[in-house]
């Protein structure tokens, strides 16, 4: 009997050591993946912000004339400066017209080729033939509401290629002043329209009180705006074309700070920009302009206006007076700022969770975004793994993504025994499978341009 229960207890002690060991086994450790996680000062062409060149588009009955030769591999932002001032009376001296279906398509095939380039634009129209200055151009109101939803039928359609609708349509260069029509009576309407029948863009309008006129704020109550994500007014935010010209911004501004204050909070999901202006100004000197840029979320800005401005940041250098990144220590202002406007996501760190054994894998990702604005789009997400050969051996979709600073997957990989690196490729959508509007981190030695993807990380799967 008292062997027996020696025998038993010899028995159950065996099967727990071997539970123990499973168990061992199979318990996730945490590695701590060894990348580079410094930024780099170099300059990264991600989508939705950075310097713009504009592009000058005439649309008439027949379609829509442009120069293709902009377009080019060293720019990723245009401003799209639409005329569409054959549909006006007041300049056709016939009658206000409908926009025309040709019109239309060409419009949509402008926004195409953009799409399939990869490129991104912000958009404007007009009524100002040529984009020349001139005034009172617009047809009537019903005809200008009219517009924007023929307009946003085709804008509706680029959710990933346009940046954000800046208003524009009235006055020259659709700047939104100098004409009978700048005023709430014609804008408020206006901005309406492009919000409702563009229910998932960015809309732009030129000052800050032309969003408390659409809000129906009066200026004691303007610190006390909120407005919640479910508003059609969250998308509602500004363009500027008298950037850091005056103390009002060339009549931007009614009261700066408060101004600011405001947009501060509403630029913080919208993108931000402009014009600079004014080469006398102080407030471009970059020890001055640098935190309202941060402030004020800054994300594209004209590379040829002023470009005495661009100039001036050309032969300013980032220093100790400026701020603490020391690796722009002794770099132009202009590096700094272009390096600056919109998002930029460093890597901070990387984890896998892992057992040599399972089919799952956990990461968790910090960032840290150093630029001026924020990810203002939803994004889709895949991780890639590559064998030592640099083939891809698996795929797993994430799904969406936001510019949060922490991120975390976990998937399930079925990989053979191997070595394998670990890249995440963070998009806006597919093109005949081809990844559009990808976002490269800015470390170096993480990029892979073939994938369009971060290298976050490898391990090492030794399959049972």
């Amino acid at each position: 009997m008292k062997a027996r229960i020696i025998a038993m207890f010899l028995l159950v002690f065996i099967v727990a050591a071997g539970c123990s060991a499973c168990s061992k086994t199979d318990t996730d450790e945490r590695f701590v993946q060894d990348l580079n996680y410094e930024e780099s000062t170099e300059e990264i062409s991600n989508p939705d912000q950075g310097f713009y060149r504009p592009l000058y588009v005439k649309i008439n009955e027949d379609g829509a004339a442009y120069n293709k030769n902009v377009i080019n591999a060293s720019t990723q932002l245009y401003h799209l400066r639409c005329d569409i001032s054959a549909f006006s009376a007041a300049v056709n001296n016939q009658s206000d017209k409908s926009i025309t279906q040709e019109a239309l398509e060409g419009l949509d095939a402008l926004l195409f080729y953009l799409k399939e380039n990869d490129k991104n634009a912000v958009v404007r129209f007009a009524y100002d033939s040529g984009y020349n200055g001139g005034a009172d151009k617009e047809p009537a109101l019903e005809v200008i509401l009219m517009h924007v939803e023929q307009i946003c039928s085709v804008l509706n359609r680029y959710v990933n290629t346009v940046t954000a609708i800046e208003t524009g349509l009235i006055g020259p260069w659709g700047e939104m002043h100098t004409s009978t029509a700048a005023n709430p009576a014609y804008i408020t309407p206006i901005v309406d329209a492009f919000l409702t029948n563009a229910s998932e863009l960015p809309v732009l309008v030129r000052t800050p009180k032309m969003i408390y006129d659409y809000l129906g704020v009066t200026s004691d109550k303007i610190e006390e705006i909120s407005i919640s994500a479910d508003d059609k007014a969250y998308r509602l935010g500004l363009y500027n074309d008298g950037y850091l010209g005056s103390e009002s911004d060339l009549g931007t501004y009614q009261n700066r700070e408060r101004d600011i204050n405001f947009l501060s909070s509403q630029n913080s999901h919208l993108p931000f920009g402009g014009e600079v202006t004014v080469p006398d100004s102080p407030l471009h000197n970059i020890e001055t302009c640098l935190p309202e840029m941060n402030k004020i979320h800054l994300s594209y800005l004209n590379i040829e206006w002023d470009n005495r401005v661009i100039e001036k940041w050309k032969n300013s250098y980032y220093t100790q007076d400026c701020g603490t990144d020391k690796q722009y220590y002794g770099k132009s202002a202009f590096v700094y700022i272009q390096n600056r406007l919109g998002y930029r996501f460093v890597l901070k760190n990387s984890e896998f969770a892992y057992s040599d054994s399972s089919e799952e894998l956990n990461v968790r990702l910090t960032l840290q975004n150093v630029g001026f604005g924020n990810l203002n789009k939803k994004k889709r997400a895949k991780l890639i793994f590559t064998d030592r050969t640099g083939a891809v051996a698996h795929i797993a979709d994430i799904g969406e993504i936001s510019g949060d600073d922490e991120l975390s997957f976990k998937v399930e990989h079925r990989l053979e025994s191997g070595k394998y690196d670990v890249y995440l490729r963070i998009y806006g959508e597919e093109l005949q499978g081809v990844p559009l509007y990808c976002v490269k981190f800015a470390n170096d030695g993480l990029w892979n341009d073939e994938l369009k993807a971060n290298r976050i990380g490898s391990f090492e799967r030794i399959s049972a």
